[in-house]
């Protein structure tokens, strides 16, 4: 009995600390409304890895071969068995059912950002039909209405603009570039202003941001913001100071490849 009795404590010593059986988890992230996953796919667990950060925003690059839309950023990294289907659908599908219907259990919707790198009415075409199936999830608009779910698809790169906009119902918005800040478009087309950090700026983070960027940047985000659209700027330096300065400014997404560095900033900043 006493050597049954031993092994049973070794071995809830062991579940505790290999965090196993014992339904012992690691803590809830906490949601980062401005945190965007630059070029998630890349990795090691792509989206699985930036919402273990509490990030509410995620991009995947997208190319369409011989029917199935592959996950890579450049045609020699394609690989078959990383469809965005596989790496993005279907484990965001499965997250929301389990947690409440929606990603972090809390009711606010996250958006997939989808740089179409291949020819973007074909890749547009196939892109729709496969988000038609997971409608459960995704947010649509159809005869002008909108009908918010747990997940927002953007399209970046490519954009088959009169394609995207004919569309209905429609289950993507179109990423949006500063020379559309005046655009007429609807905001549900046109949710999001984003572009090249560096043609538009000469900051790069070192000592204070030169007044006449940050009259800009300020001056950009209020026209948008205007227009109930969204703000992201991409090839941002990936650093502290750059994002203190976009949250401080309003950006609403903010950037990086440093899922750990950026989550930790914006958690230590509220």
């Amino acid at each position: 009995m006493m050597g049954i009795r031993h092994s049973w404590t070794v071995a809830v010593i062991v579940s505790l600390v290999m965090g196993n059986s014992l339904d012992v988890r690691a803590a809830d992230p906490t949601p980062c409304p401005q945190a965007h996953a630059h070029n998630d796919y890349l990795h090691e667990r792509p989206l699985l890895d930036a919402l273990d950060h509490g990030f509410c925003s995620v991009e995947a690059d997208i190319f369409l071969v011989d029917g199935q839309l592959l996950v890579a950023h450049t045609r020699r990294e394609l690989s078959p068995d990383r469809t965005f289907q596989t790496l993005y659908l279907d484990p965001l599908r499965e997250r929301i059912k389990s947690n409440r219907g929606s990603v972090y259990g809390d009711g606010q919707a996250i958006t997939l950002l989808v740089d179409i790198k291949s020819d973007g009415q074909t890749t547009y075409r196939a892109l729709s039909a496969l988000l038609s199936q997971y409608r459960d999830i995704f947010t649509s608009v159809e005869n002008g209405q909108v009908h918010q779910r747990a997940v927002t698809a953007i399209v970046s790169g490519n954009r088959a603009f009169d394609l995207i906009a004919a569309d209905s119902p429609r289950y993507v918005g179109i990423d949006g570039r500063l020379s559309d800040l005046d655009s007429d478009q609807p905001d549900h087309l046109l949710p999001l202003i984003s572009d090249h950090w560096g043609r538009h700026f000469r900051w790069r983070g070192d000592g204070d941001m030169p007044a006449d960027d940050r009259e800009k940047l300020d001056g950009i985000i209020l026209q948008a913001h205007q227009k109930n659209r969204r703000v992201r700027f991409w090839a941002t330096p990936d650093r502290p100071e750059v994002w203190a300065a976009l949250r401080d400014a309003g950006a609403d997404l903010i950037n990086t490849d440093n899922l750990k560095g950026l989550s930790q900033f914006l958690n230590s900043s509220k």
